[in-house]
C-alpha cells in the first residue's frame, strides 16, 4: 500500500515587542516563519503576496498592537508610468553599467555597504554589522536571490539591490548606493530599473516592503505610480492623493495557505 507523503506543517512565531525602527515612541512586533526545504520558493511567493518580507531564511509581517502604520505596497509593472523627476533620474544615470550577479558577498559591496550606513543610518544596528554578517544577509536565502549591481563607465560600484526573484515579480529586499552621489538618487533609480526588468521578463509586479507614510524614510515608496497596497487581504490600487487605498477596487485576494 503507498504512503503519501505528509506535509511539514509550517509554524509561525511571534517575536518580543522592540523599539520601532521607523517610529518614534512605538514598539514592534513581528509574527515569523522559517523558509526551508523543497517548497521554499512557493512559501516565499505565497507569504509575499500576503505581505511578508524575507531576512535570510525567515519570512516576517509586523504585527504591532494598534498600529498599522507598515503598509505592503507593490508597484505594476506593465502599467508603470516614470514622472518628470524619475524621468529626469534615468536621463542622468543612462551612463551606468548594470550587473546581475549571483548572491554572493564581496568586500566591494561590503566597502560600499558600510560606508552608506554610517553615512545614512549611523545610528542603526546595520552599521554595526561585519563582514560576516553581511555576507549572511546575502548568502543565507533558501531561494532565488541575486545582486544587482551599479557601475560606472570607470567600473567603480555606486550600488547596489539585493533582490529576490518571485513567480509573479521582483522583490527589492535590501538597497545602497554610494552616499555622495547624492544628484543620481541611485535608490530610485535601483527601483527604476527593476521595473524595467520586471517588464522584459514579463512580471507583473516589483515588491517594495512596507510603505510607511509616517516615516520620511520610507514615504517614497509612494512615488511610483501605479502601485498596490495591501488592506485586509486585498491588494488594491494606491490612489493619486496617496491615501491607503481601502476604498479602492480590489485586484486580488491573498492566502498564503494556497
Amino acid at each position: 500500500m503507498l504512503q503519501r507523503a505528509t506535509r511539514r506543517p509550517q509554524f509561525f512565531y511571534t517575536t518580543a515587542p522592540l523599539p520601532c525602527p521607523y517610529l518614534a515612541g512605538r514598539t514592534e512586533r513581528k509574527i515569523v516563519t522559517e523558509l526551508a526545504g523543497g517548497d521554499a520558493e512557493a512559501l516565499h511567493d505565497r507569504l509575499s503576496r500576503a505581505g511578508f518580507r524575507r531576512s535570510h531564511n525567515i519570512a516576517y509581517s509586523p504585527v504591532c498592537p494598534g498600529c498599522r502604520a507598515c503598509i505592503p505596497i507593490r508597484i505594476v509593472a506593465n502599467a508603470f508610468t516614470p514622472d518628470r523627476t524619475q524621468r529626469k533620474v534615468m536621463r542622468f544615470n543612462a551612463d551606468l553599467v548594470t550587473a546581475e550577479m549571483p548572491a554572493r558577498a564581496s568586500a566591494e559591496q561590503f566597502a560600499l555597504f558600510q560606508r552608506y550606513q554610517g553615512a545614512r543610518h549611523g545610528d542603526g544596528d546595520m552599521a554595526a554589522m561585519g563582514f560576516y554578517d553581511y555576507r549572511a544577509m546575502v548568502e543565507d536565502t533558501p531561494i532565488t536571490t541575486g545582486v544587482v549591481e551599479f557601475r560606472d563607465g570607470g567600473g567603480r560600484l555606486l550600488g547596489a539591490c539585493l533582490t529576490d526573484w518571485l513567480s509573479d515579480g521582483l522583490s527589492a529586499v535590501y538597497s545602497f548606493y554610494a552616499p555622495e552621489e547624492t544628484r543620481r538618487s541611485l535608490g530610485t533609480y535601483a527601483i527604476l530599473w527593476l521595473v524595467a526588468r520586471a517588464r522584459s521578463l514579463g512580471l507583473p509586479y516589483v515588491y517594495l516592503g512596507y510603505w510607511v507614510p509616517q516615516s520620511p524614510k520610507m514615504a517614497y515608496k509612494a512615488r511610483f505610480r501605479p502601485s498596490e497596497t495591501l488592506s485586509g487581504g486585498v491588494w488594491r490600487v494606491l490612489p493619486e492623493d496617496g491615501a491607503d487605498g481601502a476604498a479602492a477596487e480590489g485586484h486580488e485576494k491573498v492566502s498564503i495557505t494556497g
